[in-house]
């Protein structure tokens, strides 16, 4: 068989053999969790060879139902099926005499955007894509099951390709044929599945996150990943698990991984995590709160093993990164709420407020910093003890910074909000473990820097949630704007942002705060409408209690 590395960039070709038609209906499962709406399938080989059997199990699968009656479309030539999201298209064309007849059928029509599975796509002619997967099947010599090879082309010859690369990453991690089930993503570019073993139940995650090209140049020939050191493979998550897992943490462990493919398959640790329906369960945020105290309280490496001889190395979340995450709230959140760009005298008021704001944070402590420590990336692992219990997930992006960075991440969550008392509770919580370890950890240093950091997240997020909306079309992220608008108006209160407080008050509408307010908590306007938790009044006394 060739190697899919020796093809054309626009052919890849994967031959097997199926024992039985057990084996094909478990085949037809699998391509069924690569296909999507647009993609064309065409099946060939002489009759007998089972083409309908198997778009039948790939039919079933994508409509997720495996008794679906799914007749041979011999003298209808189409018949169609509704899934959730898009149609499947069952085409057979072995009466067709003209490909002429196709258009009198409303072939354009039915495609458009469908999956089709196509027998006998040959009498079509030229009216079919060129980007198609081509399905072969034949009997072998020795009338034992059948052979079936499968050629990609165009654009689908890379999802054959990792098809290929899937099957043999599979067996590594001791998974045949598993039940691929897709899980709903966050606001990754990364996709995820549970596989799980038909026969024991086992299960694990396939992460399909491939490199990711960089953007065009946006500052000193850099993009926009590179300023603020986005993981742009997954060396870097292989690298992070492992480091945490040799800490004693529960990050998942690898079982396998085509690195330079973009897939791993890594351990399921379950989907409990530490909110309810009715937001923060305490206990679950003690102990995350506890595993960052510890983790902070320790010398960790700054460069880390990958595989053989690779390594990754951390970078340092520098001023640049840090002040060009925050100007996404000018890039998107100010034109969002004001209809207007910011010109460049406002643009340059901002930027210089925040580099000497921050001047405090890079002069202090540093360690890793996870950056998405949040409630959607923490998982609650009952059967573990100690900090095991807290299950980590979403760390490839990992950078050495400032440690208020990951509290403030989790106690001021932009999607779940966290009580005022429970912050202030657990903030408290984790200075006075970080002084059991170190009796001259400062903790109004941290604050300061917590409130820094509060308002720098908060600027950022705002901007990614107005961007998610308005550019790649998740408006759902929009709802989030009021509580984190309260977080951040509850950050500027502190005194070391008393210029970046002047700059949001008189350039963003709703951002003005009552002089009498300045250091005070959260007033009774911040407490209403999404109820968002505040920062502490006074987190050097809470943390002396």
């Amino acid at each position: 068989m060739p190697d899919p590395g020796t093809l054309p960039s626009d052919r890849a070709e994967w031959t097997l053999h199926l024992a039985d038609e057990a084996a094909m209906r478990r085949f037809g499962a699998r391509l069924a969790a690569d296909l999507r709406p647009g993609d064309l399938v065409t099946l060939s080989g002489d009759l007998g060879t089972g083409k309908t059997t198997l778009a039948r199990a790939i039919i079933r699968s994508l409509v997720r139902d495996p008794n679906l009656e799914v007749p041979s479309p011999t003298y209808t030539l189409l018949q169609t099926y509704d899934a959730a999201d898009f149609r499947i298209v069952h085409a057979d064309l072995y009466r067709v005499g003209d490909p002429a007849e196709l258009i009198e059928l409303g072939w354009e029509d039915a495609a458009e955007n469908a999956i089709v599975l196509c027998e006998w796509a040959e009498k079509a002619g030229e009216i079919l894509a060129e980007d198609r997967v081509e399905i072969r099947l034949a009997i072998p010599p020795d009338g034992a099951g059948r052979v079936l090879s499968l050629v990609g082309h165009g654009r689908l010859s890379a999802r054959i390709a990792r098809a290929q690369k899937l099957d043999a990453l599979f067996a590594r991690a001791g998974f045949h044929e598993p039940r691929r089930d897709f899980m709903l993503g966050d606001a990754s570019v990364r996709a995820y599945e549970r596989l799980t073993d038909p026969e024991t139940g086992r299960s694990a995650i396939l992460m399909i996150a491939p490199r990711r090209p960089d953007g065009p140049p946006i500052r000193l020939g850099k993009s926009y990943s590179e300023l603020v050191h986005l993981a742009e493979s997954v060396h870097a998550f292989v690298a992070m698990a492992r480091g945490l897992l040799a800490q004693g943490l529960s990050a998942p462990a690898i079982l396998a991984a085509d690195l330079e493919a973009g897939l791993l398959v890594v351990e399921d640790l379950g989907a409990e995590g530490i909110v309810d329906e009715t937001g923060p369960i305490p206990e679950r945020y003690g102990l995350a709160i506890d595993v960052l105290a510890d983790l902070h309280g320790r010398v960790l490496p700054h460069e880390l093993p990958v595989e053989g001889l690779q390594t990754h190395r951390l970078h340092r979340y520098d001023l640049e990164a840090m002040t060009i995450e925050a100007e996404l709230l000018l890039d998107w959140f100010y034109p969002y709420r004001l209809a207007r760009n910011p010109n460049a005298l406002t643009r340059l008021g901002f930027v210089d407020n925040w580099v000497s704001a921050l001047e405090t944070v890079l002069a202090g402590e540093r360690t890793w910093t996870l950056r998405d420590y949040h409630s959607p990336n923490l998982l609650w692992l009952p059967e573990r003890e100690g900090l095991r219990r807290i299950g980590l997930l979403d760390f490839q992006d990992c950078v050495l910074g400032h440690p208020a960075y990951d509290v403030v991440s989790l106690l001021q969550d932009a999607r779940v909000t966290v009580p005022e008392a429970l912050e202030l509770q657990l903030l408290a919580r984790y200075a006075l473990r970080r002084r059991a370890a170190n009796p001259d950890f400062d903790m109004q240093a941290f604050a300061t820097a917590y409130a820094i950091l509060g308002a720098q997240r908060a600027s950022k997020i705002l901007g990614i949630f107005v961007r998610l909306d308005r550019r790649d079309g998740k408006p759902a992220y929009l709802r989030h704007l009021p509580r984190i608008e309260a977080y951040l108006k509850r950050c500027l209160r502190h005194p070391a942002l008393a210029k970046l407080s002047a700059w949001y008050a008189a350039s963003l509408p709703g951002f003005d705060i009552p002089a009498a307010a300045a250091g005070d908590g959260a007033d009774d306007g911040d407490r209403q409408g999404d109820g968002a938790g505040g920062g502490p009044r006074d987190p050097d006394a809470a943390a002396d209690r």
